[in-house]
């Protein structure tokens, strides 16, 4: 819950505004300001304050503990210009809400944490437990400093400005190990223990089992994943509680789910209980990996659980991002967070260039020119499989004739793959020319280097007769003169002379260029590969100077009706 207070009308105004964009995630705290900052700080995780950072600083200072449990704090200022990190910069999420809070109100976040102001991911926002010289070893990655960079389990990170000799050192392990001086331990999720138990097995015979095993194999119990068991073990009290005080989620599968799973060692008993010969071992295996803790059992007298302990295969990381139509405003927040995430970025070199400054210091970036699509997605895809955590670019948005297809088409079901949107030529084009999208409509590239003309032809002429909106990419280049023409005649055969025609080049770029002409009049020599050609169906029409296409067909069906205002249907 983020706490929220304000003292003056300016700052509750602010403040309100928060409150009606985050009625989940907020809590308005009135009263004399001293007892509602003391309040919310002891009852919200983060905290908005509508105040000087002075005052701020004066009310927060006795109630600090250490960075590990304070609740993060922003300040804004009365005239909503900025969104001050205060407190709590990682641990408390200030930065994080800063940036939020600052997008929302239209106010410039101010983060002054070391590592962010210089594009440095802070070692304990990685989202792994660490231990060991966190400060000096950030210190020396902030310095430049020789880090070296220690890989004992494969696991994807962001860019971490790291060689493989140094003074310094960050160990990424899910070993029990104690950090050496100068050395920082990252505990990746790599360990998965599969329990199994009888009904009614107590807590504290569960924990013991599954907390022994892990030490006599050498393991760090801050590594554990999950808890894994069969769906009938769900409820079970014992196994519930064990993942509640270990700290982390419990995976249920189906007992014919686990039965398929090739286990060492098989008993009848779980085969007759819940109908698996294995439960323990086959939930750890289920998603594959290294089986370090084979079934053991509890060491009660009569023993009433099992556990089993697995190291999962690192899964590496592949998001294929949109960049947009190339206007920086229209990247989404989610395409720079995993453009500032990624350790590996592959794309096109101008492309590249548009975000070349968002991308974090160490980034390893792999670009090439034109025509190479395959085979960047080849390469996005192997390094991915490395273990490497991957950002593929693409303009616009990466389904639409970009780099999602080639490189899906590459991946296997061995990599996580994240899909992030972005906004298309298409809709940059048809927010420019008005609304001309406003109803069924159509992209076709006509571009036939990868797709027959034939087939090309035979989806223009199905969008003609269907009487839908056609958005054309790819229409015309230097080698390409014949295709534009021919596309536009066989619609000329289905739809007036007069019909609205929006012609956009570069749209969202500096240089953008957009006119409204029509179907007799577009001049196809005017047009190439940068420009986006629509064409409006029966219905659409010129309004205002702007290309508009009704929700429905009532403009048609009933032209003397009045005018367009008002013929819109409810949503």
């Amino acid at each position: 819950m983020i706490g929220l207070i304000s003292a003056t009308s300016a700052g509750a105004a602010a403040r309100d505004r928060l409150a009606a964009a985050w009625p989940e995630r907020t809590r308005v705290y009135d009263g004399p300001v001293g007892d509602a900052v003391r309040a919310a700080f002891a009852q919200c995780e983060q905290l908005v304050c509508f105040l000087a950072t002075g005052a701020v600083v004066r009310l927060v200072a006795p109630l600090l503990g250490d960075k590990a449990s304070d609740p993060g704090v922003v300040c804004v200022d009365e005239g909503g210009r900025f969104a001050v990190s205060l407190v709590g910069g990682h641990g408390g999420g200030a930065n994080e809400l800063a940036d939020e809070v600052g997008e929302l109100l239209g106010a410039e976040p101010v983060v002054t944490t070391a590592t962010d102001a210089v594009g440095v991911p802070g070692l304990d926002t990685l989202g792994f437990p660490v231990e060991g010289d966190v400060a000096g070893v950030t210190r020396a990655l902030l310095d430049g400093a020789p880090v070296a960079l220690k890989t004992e389990v494969s696991w994807p990170l962001p860019p971490l400005r790291v060689t493989t000799e140094g003074t310094y050192s960050i160990r990424v392990t899910d070993r029990a190990a104690t950090p050496a001086d100068r050395e920082v331990l990252l505990r990746p999720p790599s360990l998965v223990v599969g329990v199994g138990a009888s009904k009614g097995a107590p807590v504290d015979e569960v924990l013991e089992l599954v907390e022994g095993a892990l030490r006599e194999a050498g393991l760090s119990a801050r590594s554990v994943a999950e808890l894994a068991t069969v769906d009938a073990k769900a409820g079970e009290p014992g196994i519930v509680e064990a993942a509640e005080r270990l700290g982390v989620p419990l995976v249920t599968y189906p007992a014919e789910e686990l039965a398929a799973v090739d286990v060492p060692n098989p008993s009848d008993a779980p085969l007759a209980a819940v109908g698996t010969p294995s439960v323990a071992e086959a939930a750890a295996l289920v998603r594959g990996g290294e089986l370090l803790v084979p079934k053991r059992k509890s060491a009660a007298t009569v023993a009433m659980a099992t556990c089993a302990v697995v190291r999962r295969p690192a899964r590496g990381r592949l998001a294929v991002v949109g960049l947009g139509p190339g206007a920086r405003d229209l990247l989404t927040p989610r395409a720079k967070a995993e453009l500032r995430r990624a350790s590996v970025l592959v794309g096109l070199d101008q492309y590249v260039d548009q975000i070349r400054d968002l991308l974090r210091p160490g980034t390893r970036i792999l670009e090439s020119g034109l025509g190479a699509e395959e085979e960047r997605a080849r390469t996005a895809v192997t390094e991915a499989r490395k273990g490497q955590a991957v950002a593929l670019i693409g303009s616009g948005d990466a389904g639409v004739y970009a780099m999602a297809s080639p490189a899906l088409a590459e991946a296997s079901d061995d990599i996580d793959v994240i899909g992030v949107p972005g906004v298309t030529a298409a809709l940059a084009a048809a927010a420019i020319l008005g609304a001309p999208l406003g109803h069924d409509h159509v992209s076709i590239s006509l571009s036939d280097l990868h797709t027959p003309w034939e087939v090309i032809e035979r989806r223009v002429r199905a969008a003609a007769e269907a009487d839908i909106v056609v958005t054309f990419y790819n229409p015309r280049s230097r080698g390409r003169d014949w295709q534009l023409p021919k596309a536009l005649a066989i619609l000329a055969g289905h739809r007036e002379p007069t019909t609205p025609v929006g012609v956009v080049r570069n749209a969202s770029r500096p240089d953008e260029s957009a006119r409204l002409t029509t179907l007799a009049d577009l001049d196809p020599a005017t047009v190439d590969m940068m420009t986006v050609v629509t064409v409006g169906n029966t219905a659409t029409r010129r309004i205002a100077g702007r290309m508009v296409t009704p929700r429905g067909y009532r403009w048609q069906a009933a032209p003397n009706s009045g005018s367009a205002a008002g013929q819109e249907g409810a949503e």
